[in-house]
């Protein structure tokens, strides 16, 4: 890899290539799960596992990308990245610290340049009980007629009606009903489905397969669209546990958020991904973190989103306007320029030293 940028690519088909050459140069194999879907250009998608590190090993990082799979566009990068960097993967070698590299949780969205799987589930929010009931989110029954229009972009009462909403009861009221995640609207956003989709019936079973032997585990995130462009907010993910916060900010700094205490940009959260963690490694003592990039402010996040499930629901839009409404997604969830891919990087080298210094010690 010749430099920060060259880890970087403008589609998933590139992106699933550099992962799949960086692996092969390290020496290591790939486990691939196929995706039943085509991607955007016909290509083949696929769920891919690089594991280095002894299959007993005590101590095991999971690095994880595309849970949203627009975001892929970032996290792929950081693991490309990664897969190329000798000191960093021998200083993981020295401790003991086995690592498994997932490219692409939901490769559909990655491809389609979409934040949902392909059943319009947002992946972050599957994870619920589907033999219990599910959920109700009533905040997200107010703002549903409003966040999907007849007509895009949205008119003057639309815009208007979602202004009414937000001074009336605060922003942080409207994205909590907006993004904590719902069961009720199969068309609508942040939906988290009535079962579980195939990437987290995908996921269950590699973490089956690579977790069931480690004692502690550690699971970076990769995450991009919540706070200042370029800033990698360290959110905590694991259950509502003290000791585990404890061992998170002795680990990654005093500076983790958390959306059980209000302290993270992300508002609370229903069907978590990293709960399966210890369904399927119940024997580790578990540690994770989302790491959440900055791109662009929070309402041109929630404009792009929007317009991407109305472009779903409205196959008739013009071409331009389909062209518009995914050049705004990939805005929202990737900075094109080499100094955001610079820091990116940066923050993830530090946080992963960091997770193999806690592994160990």
């Amino acid at each position: 890899m010749n430099s920060i940028a060259d880890a970087f690519s403008r589609s998933y088909a590139e992106a699933r290539g550099k992962f799949l050459q960086a692996a092969h140069t390290a020496g290591l194999a790939v486990q691939s799960h196929y995706h039943p879907r085509p991607g955007r250009d016909g290509e083949s998608l696929a769920m891919d596992v690089v594991r280095e590190g002894p299959a007993d090993a005590r101590h095991l990082l999971v690095l994880s990308s595309a849970c949203h799979g627009v975001e892929g566009y970032c996290g792929s990068g950081v693991q490309v990245h990664a897969l190329g960097d000798a000191q960093w993967r021998q200083m993981a070698r020295d401790a003991g610290v086995a690592v498994l590299y997932i490219h692409a949780l939901n490769p559909y969205g990655f491809s389609h340049v979409r934040r949902v799987t392909h059943e319009n589930v947002d992946l972050n929010r599957n994870f619920a009980d589907f033999n219990q009931p599910l959920p109700v989110n009533s905040g997200y029954r107010e703002v549903q007629p409003m966040l999907l229009p007849a007509v895009w972009p949205p008119d003057a009462d639309n815009a208007a009606a979602g202004s009414g909403f937000i001074a009336q009861r605060g922003m942080p009221a409207f994205q909590a009903a907006v993004s904590g995640g719902q069961y009720e609207f199969a068309d609508g956003l942040f939906f988290g489905g009535r079962g579980p989709t195939w990437s987290h019936l995908t996921l269950r079973n590699v973490l089956r397969e690579h977790g069931r032997a480690c004692q502690r585990l550690a699971w970076i995130d990769l995450h991009t669209g919540l706070g200042p462009s370029g800033v990698g907010e360290r959110i905590f993910a694991c259950a509502d546990d003290q000791a585990a916060l404890a061992r998170a900010r002795a680990w990654w700094g005093q500076g983790i958020t958390s959306i059980y205490d209000g302290s993270s940009t992300s508002a609370p959260l229903t069907g978590l991904m990293w709960m399966a963690a210890y369904q399927e490694c119940a024997q580790a003592e578990y540690t994770g973190i989302a790491m959440e990039y900055g791109t662009v402010p929070m309402d041109k996040v929630m404009h792009a989103l929007r317009g991407d499930h109305w472009l779903a629901l409205h196959p008739e839009a013009t071409e331009a306007q389909r062209r518009q409404i995914k050049q705004d997604l990939m805005d929202a969830f990737y900075v094109d320029t080499d100094t955001w891919r610079a820091r990116i990087v940066e923050q993830a080298q530090e946080a992963l030293h960091q997770t193999v210094r806690g592994l160990a010690g």
